[in-house]
């Protein structure tokens, strides 16, 4: 066959896997080729919050965090389970560590650790109530010139360039509460006005952290073509030996001597494949996960034999749909004292501050046509909207007229009225308050446990006594807001082995094919262990894969 390009590596997808491969393999001497559908870089990861979650990691160590590679596996063991080889769950606590040291010392990256940023389970044996996660140091976009313009741009925009960390976050939402909250928030005004003045394209998060996987492989001159869609996988001898491709409107072959890496998400957007996996109802308007993500390469790796798993899953959590604005994915606020959940009868049936996996696992095993939890309620007063932030609205901020037009968030004087309002039994709806604020003042959810874990409490106040994540629903008036089953991306993709290598339903090897991210079948299963466990995964075996090909004779 006649190629129109040859390297040894070409990587499909431009997020936080695709770009790290892309790194390593460059180092070692391979030609690497990125190729990108859309017209932005960066992929979901660059919507992200941009956590890793990356056990016994180099920060662990200085922060005096006792951690080691026995510790993470028995806590991987006892989330996990079985669920995923414990090859490949081995491969990712082994290789995580070394990845983000390999960045750090040969890609310029930084990192910070998310200290008190507990893990989503950390009662379970091996779980860390300080946390495992790291979060990217804050990156000027400006460094970047030219390419700044074509780094994905976050779904909501902040008003005046506003940017913060997942630690700013957690303080900004404690800006009542807490003189630290006082203090970062002042102290992100000031650095707003100081990158106003002075031109700086301050980023954070998810976006920081592809700035700075970008700024490092234009170091190395690794060439990335956005608005090049891939089209199907070439084959020789049931070897994967290239890719067809669209360029410019023409169809390019492109040879990839060594192999071919599929780093481009999952299946989000696409509404065929999710009706057909994934549990009902469901929506591809309730996702967060870059557009992009239609699982292009998942139905490639079908195409040639591949087998795939967990298709039934995705990264999720509750999610709302305000009016003009993109579909809004709720951390902090399912944890702040005085908002909880309810069904369409007007029950609590969930730890509202849970991850939010398990959230939205719960609203769909629990969901029926007799009592449907999809969409349920976030319900809180107005104590609860006047000290903490919902959405991007502040304290003392006004919800926009707009959101009350829509029907998107609805007010009531009385709780009676309120229940009318959103359709659920009124008398129901009275109980459940009346029992949770029982709660609230003794400080113990006798139902769900709401606040009895570190991870709870991170996004509690702890001003609030004797139980951070409660506080009671008093103040008048009172306000409803539907909550949906969002994600942050789908879970299922290709099988692969311990070294990210694709894999038939037999379990043999598809020779030259490679897969991570949310291209492949995640290696956290049906749970979320940590902050930053989906960016953590698709780096580390974005690295493996590429080490895996470098080695390769």
């Amino acid at each position: 066959m006649e190629f129109d390009y040859s390297y040894d590596l070409v990587i499909v997808g431009s997020g936080g896997g695709g770009m790290t491969a892309s790194l390593v393999a460059k180092q070692a001497g391979l030609d690497v080729l990125v190729i990108e559908k859309t017209e932005y870089y960066g992929g979901s990861t660059a919507l992200s919050g941009g956590g890793l979650w990356i056990p016994d990691n180099f920060l662990l160590e200085k922060a005096g965090i006792d951690d080691s590679y026995e510790k993470a596996k028995q806590y991987m063991a006892s989330t996990v389970g079985d669920r995923v080889p414990v090859e490949k769950q081995e491969a990712f606590l082994k290789e995580a560590p070394k990845m983000v040291e390999w960045l750090r010392d040969n890609a310029g990256m930084k990192f910070l650790y998310v200290q008190g940023y507990s893990d989503y389970h950390p009662d379970e044996p091996g779980g860390i109530a300080e946390g495992r996660g790291l979060e990217p140091k804050p990156f000027n976009g400006r460094k970047l010139k030219n390419d700044f313009q074509f780094l994905r741009p976050p779904s909501i925009e902040a008003p005046l360039g506003i940017a913060f960390t997942i630690s700013d976050y957690h303080d900004l939402g404690m800006i009542t509460s807490t003189w630290k909250g006082k203090y970062v928030a002042l102290k992100t005004g000031i650095k707003t006005i100081f990158n106003l003045l002075f031109g700086i394209k301050y980023l954070a998060l998810g976006r920081a952290l592809i700035a700075r996987l970008r700024f490092a492989m234009k170091k190395q001159n690794i060439p990335l073509w956005l608005q090049v869609p891939f089209k199907e996988l070439i084959l020789e001898t049931n070897k994967v030996v290239g890719i067809i491709a669209e360029k410019e409107g023409k169809e390019i072959k492109v040879e990839a001597k060594k192999g071919v890496l599929f780093a481009a998400g999952g299946f989000p957007h696409n509404l065929e494949m999710r009706k057909k996996y994934q549990p009902h109802p469901i929506s591809i308007e309730w996702s967060s996960a870059s557009p992009g993500n239609t699982g292009d390469a998942i139905l490639a790796g079908i195409q040639v034999g591949a087998a795939v798993d967990l298709m039934d899953d995705a990264w999720w959590g509750p999610s709302s749909l305000p009016p003009e604005e993109p579909v809004f994915f709720h951390v902090g606020e399912r944890g702040y004292p005085g908002g909880i959940m309810v069904n369409k009868e007007g029950k609590r049936f969930t730890n509202e501050a849970a991850s939010y996996v398990v959230v939205v696992h719960e609203m769909y095993e629990k969901h029926s046509e007799e009592n449907p939890h999809i969409p349920c309620y976030f319900i809180f007063d107005q104590r609860f909207r006047g000290k903490y932030m919902f959405g991007l609205t502040f304290p003392y901020m006004k919800f926009p007229q707009k959101y009350y037009d829509a029907g998107y968030v609805k007010k009531a004087e009385t709780i009676a009225q309120l229940a009318k309002d959103i359709g659920v039994n009124v008398k129901n709806l009275e109980k459940t308050i009346d029992r949770y604020n029982e709660f609230a003042l003794s400080g113990k959810d006798q139902d769900f446990g709401k606040g009895d874990n570190a991870y709870d409490n991170f996004y509690g106040d702890p001003k609030v006594k004797p139980n951070p994540n409660l506080a009671p629903l008093k103040k008048p008036p009172y306000y409803a807001v539907e909550f949906y089953p969002g994600d942050l991306g789908t879970k299922g993709g290709l099988v692969t082995n311990e070294y990210a290598q694709v894999l038939r339903k037999n379990g043999s090897i598809i020779e030259g094919l490679y897969a991570t991210g949310n291209s492949m079948a995640s290696v956290m299963g049906n749970i979320y262990p940590g902050p930053g466990s989906a960016v953590g995964s698709t780096m580390t075996f974005g690295y493996i894969a590429a080490k895996h090909v470098i080695e390769k004779k």
